[in-house]
């Protein structure tokens, strides 16, 4: 069993694969640090640190959790799984295991919909009103779950934030 070990320095960047644990940046308090309080934030998060990455196939849903501090500055994200064109299978181990590990306050989910629509089916309603209950549990919250797509159709921002759907709600 391979064990991740954190000095208690600053972190440049640690990438672990396969767990793809990523750690970001953490200098003093500039403006480089990703302040994720809003769901716009979150979405340009993806679009420039998970969008871009060489690994990411956007013909598959990947899930990814952005583990936030107490000021809800990114300490890093994960991917959490990928999955196949219209489903992704998720647990909460899988989910809280690194934002334990790092240390996190708090959790963002985020996960692309490869058809491009936003919209929400039932099964992500469920499972980000599950990993919210289960994040009460280890007093981790999780604050949003956010949904890629495309541009256009159901949605003009590419995105939707299931926060503001009102089903981040236990």
């Amino acid at each position: 069993m391979k064990t991740l070990k954190i000095a208690r320095r600053r972190v440049r960047e640690i990438i672990v694969r396969p767990d793809s644990l990523v750690l970001c940046e953490t200098p003093d308090y500039s403006t480089t640090r990703f302040t994720l309080d809003h769901p716009e934030a979150v979405a340009e998060y993806w679009r420039k640190n998970i969008g871009a990455d060489p690994l990411f196939r956007s013909g598959q849903e990947h899930l990814h959790a952005i583990m936030l501090s107490t000021r809800r500055h990114a300490i890093g994200h994960t991917l959490v799984s990928i999955g196949l064109l219209d489903q992704v299978v998720v647990h909460a181990r899988e989910v809280f295991r690194p934002a334990i590990m790092a240390n996190a306050h708090a959790v963002v989910l985020i996960h692309n919909h490869p058809s491009g629509d936003p919209s929400p089916s039932e099964a992500d309603i469920r499972v980000t009103r599950d990993l919210i209950r289960a994040g009460h549990l280890l007093k981790l919250e999780v604050l949003d779950h956010l949904i890629i797509g495309q541009p256009g159709g159901s949605s003009v921002r590419g995105w939707v934030s299931l926060r503001e759907l009102g089903y981040c709600q236990v």
